[in-house]
């Protein structure tokens, strides 16, 4: 479904995602795990296309991000961490824009609007402008633009930052409604998340890969995933992204 070989990014001469390899099964969800400034959103930038790698690749669905966007990017949607911008639209003109630019037209679009904004209980802002909603709201809406196509990969670069514990829930139980059928990427330093909703986690600390493995093993080996993370992070960080 993702296989990742020997990704690599530096910024000037510092090193932000170094040789890094993995691949993820459909169907599941792997947490990216690590204090501010791992790697974690740069990784997700570079596996999404955003950015391009210095060295290595990324595939999707068996297509390159860098050689073959267009069928790649078919196959995933991406929430950004921090998501901002459209804020003159309303949520409709906002999807109508982001389902007309992955050619999703007509009928068909006006169906996967009513249909992905109930699925995540958008309804009530379909028609308000984006900058006169809640930071909670704001999420949901680039949240809806990410399953608008209704993709098998699903990017979510710390989804919950910044918002309160009943919108926190919303997002959480989206993603474990999800997890049959999606295989779904979750960028977060938020512990409790992790422990939640994914089935797997790479903890990335200074750009590398330094734990791979499931929850409940992390937790078993170090007494609790809070400890796993606090032994495998505790070297002086060098923010990258």
């Amino acid at each position: 479904m993702i296989e990742v070989k020997n990704l690599t990014k530096y910024f000037g001469n510092t090193c932000a995602v170094n040789d890094i390899s993995f691949r993820i099964e459909e169907c599941s969800v792997v947490g990216f795990l690590g204090p501010n400034g791992a790697g974690k959103s740069t990784t997700i930038r570079l596996m999404s296309g955003v950015l391009k790698p210095d060295f290595g690749i990324s595939t999707i669905c068996g297509y390159d991000i860098t050689t073959q966007s267009l069928h790649a990017q078919s196959c995933f949607g991406y929430l950004p961490e921090a998501a901002a911008g459209f804020s003159n639209l309303t949520v409709r003109e906002f999807l109508t824009y982001c389902g007309e630019s992955r050619k999703i037209l007509g009928k068909r679009l006006a169906v996967a609007i009513e249909k992905t904004a109930e699925q995540i209980e958008l309804l009530p802002a379909i028609d308000q402008e984006i900058r006169k909603l809640s930071k909670g709201w704001r999420q949901r809406a680039w949240l809806a633009q990410a399953i608008l196509h209704d993709p098998p990969v699903l990017m979510l670069d710390e989804p919950t930052d910044g918002l309160d514990p009943n919108q926190k829930d919303k997002i959480n139980n989206f993603i474990r409604q999800k997890r049959s059928n999606k295989t779904i990427i979750l960028s977060t330093h938020i512990l409790e998340e992790v422990e939640e909703v994914c089935d797997r986690v790479l903890i990335i600390a200074n750009g590398n890969i330094v734990a791979d493995s499931s929850p409940e093993d992390l937790a078993k080996k170090y007494g609790n995933l809070s400890k796993a993370f606090k032994n495998l992070t505790t070297e002086e960080m060098v923010p990258l992204g």
